[in-house]
């Protein structure tokens, strides 16, 4: 942002952060106060005199002169590289605090130390040389052109450092002045998103829905909206951008809400309708499991139905806590509190799945038992079907079987085996064998698997 800058910046992005930066930046004082003193009687100001000395005087004293306006010009020149750089300094630790931001600050601090110095040496010797007196001896003008060249060239030379300092910053500045051109519209859009959900909730409250919780959470922003409204003067750009997604996002989902809000509660009112419905099928389905329990015990071994016995209890239980949950979800619902009476509907359809899989798991297990009793060989077939077709993977391409496929295929064998003798007997166990024959079944399912997996990645033998 240097008025001397080697690639200096250009373009609408640089002249909108100038303009952010020129509000946002305390005026810079200039460097020195004595300043327009070091132009007095430079360059085509006045008319000088010139006495004394002859052709040869004049001539010393014209170059005295011409080393003071030199001089002049350089500290001008550095005052004003000083003061540009000086605002892209400020612009940079507005934005950025990391450890290269502040080494900046203390590189800017320490070229300020060399200035000073190198202007101090400028005005002492402007101070001590009048070139205007007209008994100015050559000798003397000859020695004020000398600490005058002098002054000037220890200018240029920090100058110089000043401009070298000032293109390393060139990452920095650009990344602070990219976060300054973000800043305006980044805060018009939070502002806009706010907007958005006041005037949604206002239309929803128009349908007579009260939408509390969105309210408090709107009400909630405000805080934060007074905050941008500051600016980043007062809380910096950094935080200021932070604030500003921060609100625009949460203010977007107080919108969405808003405007979904009617649709939600017709849902909830829906749902409670078919939950009411499911639990009142439900009491009558449980109330069929105690006659399939009582032809399980007269048909069948205890261990084919002794794990039920809870289910009748368990399903009359887990209906009335269904009923009860579906009670306050209909009295959130008519207080609209919409988060409370969409948990509560959730909790009641847990209840109702669980009575729906037990009371299902009853008449499911005697229409197995009734077919595996009256024809246990279509069980044994299915299951060493499913043996064979692994084994005969495990072979493909294959002169002997892998051991990590044969061995858990010949234990299944060895199961069914065991399986289908414990059949033989006054009372048979038919849900153990049932359990048995299908664990054999997802066994030899996941041989199948680890050879196709194998074989597709390339890593089959």
């Amino acid at each position: 942002m240097t008025a001397t800058r080697a690639q200096p910046h250009s373009g609408s992005k640089a002249s909108a952060v100038r303009d952010v930066i020129a509000v946002m930046l305390l005026p810079v004082p200039l460097l020195v106060a004595a300043l327009p003193a070091a132009f007095n009687g430079a360059g085509g100001g006045g008319t000088r005199r010139w006495f004394g000395g002859g052709r040869g005087g004049e001539s010393q004293r014209a170059d005295a002169q011409a080393a003071k306006d030199a001089a002049a010009a350089a500290f001008y020149e550095l005052d004003t590289a000083q003061r540009d750089l000086r605002i892209s300094i400020e612009t940079i630790t507005a934005v950025d605090s990391s450890p290269g931001a502040r080494r900046a600050v203390e590189g800017f601090a320490a070229l300020g130390r060399r200035i000073d110095e190198a202007s101090s040496g400028y005005i002492t010797a402007v101070d001590a040389h009048d070139l205007d007196r007209h008994d100015l001896e050559p000798s003397a003008a000859s020695a004020a052109r000398g600490e005058l060249t002098k002054a000037k060239d220890q200018l240029v030379r920090v100058k110089a450092d000043l401009d070298k300092f000032e293109q390393g910053l060139g990452p920095l500045l650009d990344k602070a002045e990219t976060q300054l051109a973000r800043l305006a519209p980044a805060i018009e859009r939070a502002r806009q998103a706010l907007l958005a959900a006041s005037n949604a909730l206002d239309a929803v409250r128009g349908t007579g829905l009260r939408a509390d919780d969105l309210a408090l959470r709107l009400a909630q922003l405000g805080p934060e909206l007074t905050k941008l409204n500051q600016g980043a003067g007062q809380h910096g750009v950094t935080d200021t951008l932070q604030r500003a997604d921060r609100v625009l996002r949460d203010a977007e989902a107080v919108r969405a809400e808003a405007e979904r809000l009617p649709e939600r509660a017709k849902e909830i009112d829906k749902r409670l309708v078919s939950l009411r419905t499911r639990a009142q099928a439900l009491t009558t389905r449980a109330g069929t499991v105690e006659p399939v329990l009582s032809e399980l015990r007269r048909r069948f071994s205890a261990e084919c139905w002794q794990d039920l016995q809870h289910v009748p209890d368990q399903a009359a239980d887990s209906v009335r806590q269904a009923e009860l949950k579906l009670k306050e979800a209909g009295k959130a619902r008519e207080e609209q509190r919409w988060p409370d009476a969409t948990s509560l509907l959730s909790t009641a359809r847990a209840l109702l799945n669980t009575t729906d899989e037990a009371v299902s798991a009853a008449g499911d297990r005697l229409q197995r038992l009734n077919a595996v009793a009256k024809d246990p060989q279509q069980e044994i077939d299915r299951t060493r079907f499913a043996i064979r077709d692994a084994q005969r993977l495990a072979m493909t391409g294959r002169s002997t079987p892998d051991p990590r496929h044969a061995r858990p295929l010949d234990d299944s064998v060895a199961r069914l085996d065991r399986a289908v003798a414990g059949l033989e007997g006054r009372h048979p166990d038919y849900w153990h064998f049932l359990t048995e024959t299908e664990a054999v079944r997802n066994t030899a399912a996941r041989v199948v698997s680890e050879i196709r997996e194998e074989r597709g990645s390339g890593h089959g033998g």
